[in-house]
């Protein structure tokens, strides 16, 4: 597929704003120099602020193509052939480049431009790194180009950063030789200083995402530094400037010539119809866990500090913080569920376990195949497909990358169960493209784990991972790959689901991406038009033609966390925050009054203000009356249409599924009795175990080799700048590792020792002599050994031997009070009306009949599991089962040995032939899953603690298959279940 590009309106619009905008060249300059062939002619008013231009585009709108299609223009008319690209990010540097060096983009210029091409030179970090002294290749290359050559223009592409390096100052900056000339090549017959060449060639200079360019700033002054003859500024938002001091003081947006020379702002964008529209989902949590707000107070590798109201909550590696779903503090700030941390980020409880990421990926998965069968159905099998894209955002990166990273996982087991659950329909499907549909579903199955998702991150730059280069140059230099369906043999294109850690912002986009999903908060008050901005653009086709939004059914779809529900209202906020003119409800301004004389036929000031007047709109001082807002928004609508996004542009989806379960109360009470002994806490108590025994398992595992090991350390590097949004000074980190590194100092052996003794509960002199004699003996007292990583393996390493050692060495005893469960509340002695959908199951099925003995109010179940879960839930039992149902995690909450808690996955309530009652609990594994350690621990657990509570008419049974159930059931009710 090729995309085919077009010349918009509001695209043509720009470019002659800046035409209109431009000042011309200075014919009768007194310039000794002005014929110099390697420089640009000399323009009117030159290196002066009102010869620079403003050109404001929405997000998504096409500045790229304009700013490329400016340096044409401004060549054909002017003869100048000089540009300066200037980029903040290597990620908006790749999309330039992309663009200017596209196939697709040459054969459209080529038709306005004929012979013209650009020659584009890219500098990057490396380019200055020849030993011999010489200049970048593409550097001298710029530089040297001459007017000569009446068909090229030489474009430089350069990030803003390397402007201001030593590198261009052509200075040494480190070591014996600092200050000395770095280069011993000349350029244009005498410079040795790329800088003072660069000055010589007169260029102009185009600058993207303005706003990250402060007038105040080193990145700006760099653009100075080059002396530019005009600088033409492109983007969606500009620098903050701060006029007056004092209370006076007040704040407006930095436009070169106060306003810019072209506005298309974000309400004129949606409401044309320019990006797409917006419905944001969110999934739903109680108001009482949206109001548990933690905020980090600080965060260190070793320590962290929450913030709950006006009390702080310290905890260190290996603590548990207490939250549902046994969340530990990693250290690295980290958490055990993955979360990265930073100061101030603010998250709730109820939205820090996996499940709650599982069900928003489960969300936006639905939300993708909505999309994806929509546009590629059309309305007919004559209408082009379109293929769907949907991003996700992430803050884990390991998460993803690691082979067994936990997002990884689950978003793939997610993926499959979704696509199988489409073969099976579209397998019944007779129609041509539905049929299609098929097999580029089947192909998805079949690619899955390889070529259907991809990551981007900034740590991806320069790996020497093959797989991972590929997935990269697809998000980033494909994209016409990633728009296609099918590749030059014939197969099918897959990839279409793609994770990045915010580096896919600003300087990114895919027309097709129609689902974007925030797997965590950003912890950042960023623009929420950049938020969404990667999926704006309108859509291509598979023969690459531009979509009008009326072309096409899908809007984009972007799920976020609960605790961003008022995203919408944000976002609407801040696009009405970009309108032409701000509209006052209480007065008729000047502004409004202009506006509506522009905009309106035969419309003069004083037929206007007669006219509000006559229709009792205004008082004589132009003040409204009553409810003449209303009235005038009525009479004259270009005020909405131009001031205000239109309701259905940006919408509010709300939860993005039914998240909460309704519990059937008459049912749940009749186990009343049963449940209020649930909810009585209990004790372990451990058999004493013989010390001898003890320090044996202890020296086994200090002799575990694998348990030592050398931390090296991890670099980062990053770029300080101020962030308006934060108010601060912010770094944008990279981590990096460096060959030939050496390992990181170790802890002091008695803090090693501490935090042994801490997460263990071991005796420390047990603990001591173990450790004393390993690391003298094997490792030499090297304390580098002593380290992080070498602390979790032996925990790790400990937890596994007590396990399989002492499995059975303990006993409950109840205590004489109660706690709260997932489904029932102990102070209020009552359950609960409902509960998170994702804590009873993953997966759900809409298509039963209640007959009266479920837990829940149905449809839909809830399960995770098909075999035997689902079938039990579908199956049908006779009279004698009384009432049935999938158990909530944490709805008894079993105490596990090393920490934690379990739960059974059902239970029945069985009414015997001699008239009494028994509940049958019930632990499911999966048929042909296998077996894990752990899954044999859970069910010594269970029935360790259920068998002592035998008296309360209480079984217990492991099963994987369906007839086991059965035929316990039968037991039970003939009152044999033993």
């Amino acid at each position: 597929m090729k995309i085919l590009l077009e010349e918009l309106p509001h695209q043509l619009e720009a470019l002659q704003a800046i035409n209109d905008a431009f000042h011309g060249i200075d014919e009768t300059t007194a310039d000794l120099d002005k014929d110099y062939v390697y420089a640009n002619p000399v323009i009117n008013g030159r290196g002066h602020d009102n010869a620079n231009i403003d050109i404001k585009m929405e997000t998504g709108t096409g500045k790229t193509y304009v700013g490329v299609r400016t340096m044409y223009d401004l060549h054909q008319k002017y003869g100048l052939f000089k540009f300066i690209v200037v980029v903040p990010t290597p990620a908006i540097k790749e999309g330039w480049k992309n663009f200017i060096e596209a196939d697709y983009a040459r054969q459209h210029f080529s038709q306005y431009y004929e012979t013209t091409n650009i020659n584009l030179n890219v500098i990057n970090a490396g380019d200055f790194n020849s030993k011999k002294g010489l200049l970048p290749a593409h550097l001298v290359e710029f530089i040297e180009g001459d007017r000569l050559n009446s068909t090229t223009i030489q474009v430089l592409l350069i990030n803003a950063s390397m402007l201001n390096s030593d590198n261009m100052k052509g200075i040494i900056s480190r070591g014996k030789n600092k200050g000395q000339e770095r280069f011993n090549q000349t350029m244009l017959s005498g410079f040795t200083k790329p800088l003072e060449a660069i000055q010589a060639t007169r260029p102009i200079v185009l600058v993207d995402e303005p706003h990250r360019f402060p007038r105040e700033g080193e990145f700006y002054k760099a653009i100075q530094s080059v002396n530019p003859q005009m600088i033409i500024r492109l983007g969606a938002t500009f620098p903050i400037l701060k006029v007056g001091t004092g209370q006076n003081a007040k704040e407006m947006r930095d436009f070169y010539r106060k306003q810019p020379q072209f506005n298309l702002n974000a309400v004129t964008s949606f409401n044309e119809g320019l990006v797409k529209g917006i419905d944001i989902y969110f999934p739903n949590v109680t108001e009482s866990e949206a109001q548990n707000r933690f905020v980090i107070d600080s965060v260190t590798n070793k320590e962290l500090v929450l913030k709950n109201g006006g009390t702080s909550y310290k905890y260190l590696i290996g603590d548990s913080i207490g939250f549902d779903g046994d969340i530990t503090y990693e250290g690295a700030k980290m958490l055990s569920n993955g979360l990265e941390l930073e100061k101030g980020m603010v998250f709730l409880p109820a939205t820090m376990t996996n499940s709650y990421q599982e069900l928003i990926i489960r969300d936006a998965l639905d939300k993708h195949f909505e999309a994806e069968i929509a546009n590629f159905m059309r309305e007919s099998d004559q209408q082009a497909k379109v293929k769907t894209l949907s991003l996700f955002f992430i803050d884990s990166i390991k998460s993803y990358r690691d082979e067994q990273g936990w997002l990884k996982l689950v978003f793939e087991k997610l993926l499959r169960r979704k696509v199988e659950s489409l073969i099976r329909e579209y397998r019944l499907k007779k129609l041509p493209r539905e049929k299609e549909y098929l097999s580029f579903l089947q192909a998805t199955l079949a690619k899955l784990t390889e070529n259907v998702h991809a990551g981007y991150f900034g740590e991806d730059r320069g790996t020497g991972d093959e797989a991972i280069q590929a997935e990269v140059d697809d998000i980033l230099r494909n994209k016409e790959k990633l728009l296609s369906f099918k590749d030059e043999k014939g197969d099918w294109e897959t990839r279409r689901f793609l994770f990045s850690k915010w580096t896919l912002r600003e300087g990114w986009d895919n027309p097709n991406v129609f689902v974007i999903a925030k797997l965590r908060t950003s912890g950042s008050e960023n623009s929420k038009i950049q938020e969404v901005g990667r999926g704006l653009r309108l859509p291509v086709d598979e023969n690459g033609h531009r979509l009008m939004q009326d072309e096409f059914p899908s809007r984009l779809r972007f799920l976020i966390g609960y605790d961003e529900k008022d995203f919408a209202q944000k976002l609407v906020t801040e696009v009405n925050d970009d309108a032409t003119i701000k509209l006052d409800e209480t007065k008729l301004t000047n502004e409004m009054i202009r506006l509506i004389i522009e905009k309106t036929e035969n419309m003069d000031e004083e037929t206007l203000l007669e006219q509000l007047d006559t229709a009792g709109v205004i008082k004589r001082n132009n003040d409204f009356k009553g409810n003449g807002f209303e009235k005038l928004v009525e009479l004259y609508p270009v005020l909405l249409d131009m001031n205000r996004v239109k309701k259905d542009k940006i919408t509010t989806g709300g939860p993005a599924t039914k998240q909460r379960i309704k519990l059937n109360k008459d049912n749940w009470n009749k186990m009343r009795e049963l449940w209020q002994t649930f909810s009585n806490r209990y004790m372990l108590e451990f058999d004493r175990i013989n010390e001898d025994a003890m320090q044996l398992l202890i020296d086994e595992m200090m002799n575990n080799e694998e348990n030592f090991v050398l931390q090296y350390p991890e670099f980062s590097h990053g770029e300080v700048y101020y962030s308006k949004e934060q108010g601060e000074m912010r770094v944008r980190e990279q981590v990096t590792n460096y060959e030939n590194r050496k390992p990181i100092e170790g802890m002091v052996y008695g803090e090693f020792l501490q935090k042994l003794v801490k997460a263990t509960k071991l005796k420390p002199a047990q603990l001591h002599r173990g450790l004393a004699t390993i690391l003298e003996n094997s490792y030499h007292g090297d304390t580098k050994y002593l380290n992080e990583i070498t602390l979790n393996r032996l925990l790790r390493d400990f937890r596994q031997r007590f396990e399989e050692r002492y499995a059975q060495s303990y006993r409950y005893h109840a205590l004489d009070f109660q706690a709260s469960t997932s489904v029932f509340d102990a102070q209020l002695n009552d359950f609960k009306d409902d509960v998170l959908a994702t804590v009873i199951g993953v997966n759900e099925d809409s298509d039963v009949v209640d007959d009266g003995r479920q837990l829940y109010e149905t449809p839909p179940l809830r399960y995770d599991s098909v075999h035997p879960e689902k079938d039990l839930l579908k199956r049908g039992y006779d009279s004698s089962v009384t009432l049935f149902g999938k158990l909530p995690k944490k709805a008894i909450q079993v105490p596990k040995y090393m920490g934690g808690t379990t739960t059974p996955d059902f239970v029945y309530m069985v009414e015997r032939e001699d008239e009494t009652h028994v509940y049958l609990l019930v632990e499911t594994k999966a048929e042909g899953t296998g077996k894990r350690l752990s899954d044999d621990q859970i069910v010594a657990i269970q029935e360790k603690f259920f068998g002592k509570l035998q008296k309360h008419g209480i079984e217990y049974k492991e099963a994987t298959t369906v007839e086991d159930i059965y035929t316990k059931l039968r037991e039970v009710a003939k009152g044999n279940g033993k």
